[in-house]
């Protein structure tokens, strides 16, 4: 991160702040008959307090027995039990002091002003600059429970002091925050901690409070975040980083691509403050009724260092039962590894974003096992090259299928083009007969697209399989620091618009190869293209694109993961490799041709489909004719 540097403008406005708040401290001074009056009202609260103790023998909590520094002016006292009201119990208890709490994944510190988290710490991970991970510090997050009470009044339990409690079950630690009316009226916030878990079992419960809280006001829980910036690139990071939430029994949804947006949603089981890489839960027990969410984008410029990326809210309602809150939930506060968070049988591996349907399912049930048990013995970035290898050969039958029928298509070529030419005043014919020679062949253009509609399944999952990969943040390959993140050679003195301010090498080398890999394809696809007047060339067409795709790949990827460059990078090199296999030693267009010759000799059953097709084009050609005639 950049280091914050002081000029003189900054300097000036610190010394006019400063000059105007000595100003009003000194216009602020009590006159002696306020003192005055402050002394007397002192001495009359003690003797109050006093002859209230000797009355009813109850002892009212100081500040002093939990820690010092606490509000012991009496006249201060009056006036903060006055604002609060049914919670004056609680009045003494400090309201901006912290207590630390850890387990061996997490360092958590609760605020008594609130009862909330006010810091976690991830104690395993650090982000690019070697700095732990935060992912609540600094007062970036609040959590709030607005509570209408009896008279009339609105409370916000984040400006409210509660009471600690740290206790031991076994080897879990509990954490009791109450925000006090007395003894045995409250309201608790608990929290448990357990070693070697990322999830914290969480509790809000009152107790004696249905004569305080107003039931007839509803009661909201409000969870605010501001994401911290963790990873290198600040673009590729907020690209996944959104509110995450689950409704209506297994339903999930996202916001957070967009400036700013918000939805809302009935039955909610989860939301999720997603960040990438890690990510902050709370989840339900019983479903909430409904809720809102709200995302904002804080990046204003991605080539400026920024401390934020975005600003989430959820609002959430509480339901009471006998005038009485009662909500057992649990935070979550930990990595987006799909392998985690699958194992708490909570659906939300929904957070990690795989992609929808057979997309999602391939990479649930193909990659993510096959990268785990090559990355359990391999070095990440020969995982990913293994893996490759693997995927690739298991799709070269697809290859050999779509070159195959390329290989015929061009074969048919002459005797299509004089199909073309011999009734190029009747295209219904000359249909009707093309359709009839590549029957007879076995040849047809739909036998080369099946085989490329069969590819885009695996190659959209593995774009969102990378990504999402936690097992590469972080791990280094070659010249790569960090397989999850952009490679970097060269750093530019400038910024080029949609490319960035670094070269990235991996990028270079996937469009390089590309480009040799459609250079050797383009001509065997234009070959094997019938020649039709009237539309458009399809040599200057696939020219265009064997030029235009390794650019936008080059633009595209040079910011995202080095993973995904690897992947590509080694998957067009041996799609090259296994072209070159095809052409030069598994197929023979002698051959194939000849089989062609066979084939056309033999009488072939046609299909209903074609069946069909053709009584539809004759029918049309008949028409065509009567209308001729009709003309005459």
């Amino acid at each position: 991160m950049e280091e914050k540097k002081l000029d003189i403008n900054s300097i000036i406005g610190f010394l006019l702040i400063f000059g105007i708040l000595m100003y009003m401290l000194w216009q602020n001074q009590p006159t002696p008959e306020e003192l005055e009056a402050q002394e007397k009202a002192k001495q009359e609260q003690v003797e109050a307090e006093k002859k209230a103790s000797e009355q009813n023998q109850t002892k009212v909590t100081t500040a002093e027995d939990y820690i010092p520094g606490a509000v012991t002016d009496s006249l201060q006292l009056v006036n903060l039990k006055n604002k609060l009201g049914a919670f004056a119990y609680a009045a003494t208890l400090p309201g901006d002091q912290e207590i630390l709490v850890e387990s061996d994944l997490l360092a958590l510190k609760f605020n008594r002003k609130g009862g909330y988290l006010s810091e976690v710490k991830l104690k395993e991970f650090v982000d690019f600059n070697d700095t732990p991970i935060y992912l609540i510090k600094d007062n970036n997050a609040s959590f709030n429970i607005n509570l209408g009470t009896t008279n009339n009044r609105i409370f916000n339990t984040k400006d409210l002091p509660f009471e600690p409690t740290v206790t031991k079950n076994g080897d879990n630690t509990i954490v009791s925050m109450k925000l006090k009316v007395s003894e045995t009226k409250f309201l608790e916030y608990r929290y448990e901690l357990k070693d070697g878990d990322y999830m914290i079992d969480f509790t809000i419960r009152s107790q004696g409070l249905s004569d305080v809280i107003n039931s007839s006001q509803a009661v909201n829980l409000d969870w605010n975040l501001k994401t911290y910036r963790h990873a290198k690139s600040i673009s590729y990071e907020n690209r996944y980083t959104e509110v995450v939430f689950e409704y209506e029994d297994g339903k999930d949804d996202y916001l957070g691509q967009q400036e700013q947006t918000d939805d809302t949603a009935e039955d909610v089981s989860y939301v999720a403050f997603k960040q990438h890489f890690f990510t902050s839960i709370l989840l339900a027990d019983a479903p909430f009724k409904t809720a809102s969410f709200e995302s904002r984008n804080l990046v204003q410029d991605e080539e400026v260092d920024t401390v934020y990326t975005k600003a989430f809210v959820a609002k959430l309602p509480l339901e009471l039962a006998g005038g009485e809150i009662n909500k057992t939930m649990d935070w979550y506060y930990g990595p987006s590894d799909f392998k985690i968070l699958n194992a708490y049988d909570r659906n939300l591996d929904e957070v990690v974003p795989l992609g929808w349907g057979i997309f999602g399912w391939i990479n649930k049930f193909l990659f993510i096992p096959l990268f785990a048990f090559l990355g359990g013995f391999l070095p990440y970035g020969i995982a990913i090259i293994v893996m490759t290898i693997l995927i690739k050969l298991v799709m070269s039958f697809v290859q050999y299928k779509q070159f195959l029928s390329q290989a015929k298509m061009k074969i048919l070529k002459p005797e299509l083009d004089a199909i073309r030419a011999k009734h190029k005043d009747n295209k219904m014919k000359a249909q009707q007969e093309t359709m009839a020679l590549q029957t007879k062949a076995g040849a047809s253009p739909m036998a080369g697209c099946l085989p490329a509609l069969i590819q885009l399944p695996v190659f959209y999952a593995l774009f969102q399989f990378f990504p999402s990969a936690f097992d590469l943040r972080q791990k280094s390959f070659l010249w790569v620091k960090d397989l999850s993140s952009y490679d970097t050679i060269a750093e530019l003195p400038f910024s080029i618009p949609f490319y960035g301010d670094h070269v990235s090498l991996f990028p270079i080398l996937a469009s390089v190869a590309i480009f040799f890999y459609m250079r050797l394809t383009t001509g065997q696809q234009v070959s094997a293209q019938p020649t039709q007047e009237g539309m458009p060339d399809m040599g200057k067409m696939m020219k265009y694109m064997m030029y235009f795709s390794p650019i936008m790949m080059l633009f595209f990827f040079n910011n995202y993961a080095s993973g995904l460059s690897l992947y590509y990078f080694i998957s067009n090199l041996i799609s090259i490799g296994i072209i070159l296999v095809i052409k030069n030693y598994i197929l023979d267009e002698d051959k194939i041709h000849a089989q062609m010759q066979e084939k056309k000799k033999k009488p072939k059953k046609e299909s209903r489909f074609q069946k069909k097709m053709a009584d539809m084009m004759e029918q049309a050609e008949k028409q065509k004719q009567m209308q001729q005639k009709k003309r005459k």
